[in-house]
């Protein structure tokens, strides 16, 4: 096995280098990020709607406050704040808990560790186009990174230079006995990078391929596609899972239209009261196109490591492992 050491300076290297070349492909500033946000303040990220933050309260404001599940609408606000100028964004390296997962695997774990990066677009620029251009730029930083590191798992040779996209409806329709995970399976071994568009919104037969907030990506509005939204799922193919692998979620975030549309789907008008909601509606907050980059997944991908536990804190990987075997 692989000294635990020699692999941990690998993990921080390979995180430094993609920093590096993202902040170089989207022209971002990398920022500090929050652990926690107020409770009321409608920054939180609701994942899946049934996800419980963790939460303490501080002493000495009584202030209750949660620990992030993303920071999706926590940047948004900041560029608004720092009146950012369309092209100029931001990203912060994330640590979140998320104790609510269904079960522990090579792949999931209660740390989510991410880049998360958002970036201040014009409001004619909400289109597939401006989405699949931002799509590329990530992938051409993940193709930077790995050149930099060496390629020391000889990806490059098998990889495809451009990402294939697909909208979850066409996806559907190609694999319509499939579920969306085995969807997702059949279409990453064949292209071997892919974004699906349109994540959230329901499918022609009723279903949904995965579930998304109402208030941060635009999962509704119509576009050219066969399917709605403008956002989705970047995947790539890990040899050694023998999996399709999600490395990030992001998409163009909604405007006044969307959120009212997604909140009224999905049945949660009364989250429109609170103050980060009252200031979209307002027309306080610019417009963007933003997400997160799973950094545990991307470096096991870049290191072809079978497990997240091998790059993320080694104190705690006995512990996950026990708990993974459990579930």
């Amino acid at each position: 096995m692989q000294s635990i050491f020699v692999l941990q300076q690998q993990v921080a290297h390979a995180k430094h280098l993609f920093t590096q070349a993202l902040c170089q492909r989207l022209q971002l500033i990398e920022v500090q990020a929050p652990l926690s946000l107020a409770v009321g303040s409608g920054m939180q990220d609701t994942l899946g709607g049934h996800e419980q933050p963790v939460s303490f309260r501080i002493r000495s404001t009584q202030q209750q406050h949660e620990v992030v599940h993303s920071l999706a609408k926590w940047k948004r606000a900041v560029l608004a704040d720092y009146q950012a100028t369309v092209g100029q964004g931001i990203v912060a390296q994330m640590r979140a808990l998320r104790p609510d997962e269904d079960r522990l695997s090579e792949r999931h774990s209660i740390l989510v560790e991410q880049w998360d990066w958002e970036q201040v677009i014009a409001a004619d620029e909400r289109t597939i186009a401006l989405l699949k251009q931002r799509v590329q730029a990530i992938y051409r930083a993940v193709l930077d990174s790995l050149v930099a590191l060496g390629d020391p798992a000889d990806l490059l040779p098998s990889l495809p230079q451009q990402v294939t996209f697909i909208d979850s409806e066409t996806l559907r329709q190609q694999f319509p006995l499939l579920s969306p995970k085995q969807r997702e399976r059949e279409i990453v071994l064949k292209h071997k990078v892919v974004f699906i568009i349109g994540i959230g919104g329901q499918l022609a037969d009723g279903s949904v391929h995965d579930g998304r907030a109402a208030d941060y990506d635009d999962w509704s509005s119509p576009t050219e596609l066969p399917g709605v939204g403008l956002n989705g799922d970047l995947l790539v193919w890990h040899e050694r899972l023998d999996d399709a692998l999600e490395l990030s979620s992001m998409g163009i975030r909604v405007d006044r239209q969307a959120l009212q549309r997604q909140s009224r789907l999905q049945g949660c008008l009364d989250s429109l009261e609170q103050p980060w909601h009252q200031r979209l509606l307002k027309g306080e907050l610019p417009a963007t196109i933003g997400g997160g980059i799973g950094q545990s997944r991307l470096i096991m991908w870049l290191l072809q490591c079978d497990h997240i536990t091998q790059v993320q804190a080694p104190a705690a990987q006995e512990q996950i492992a026990q708990q993974s075997e459990v579930a």
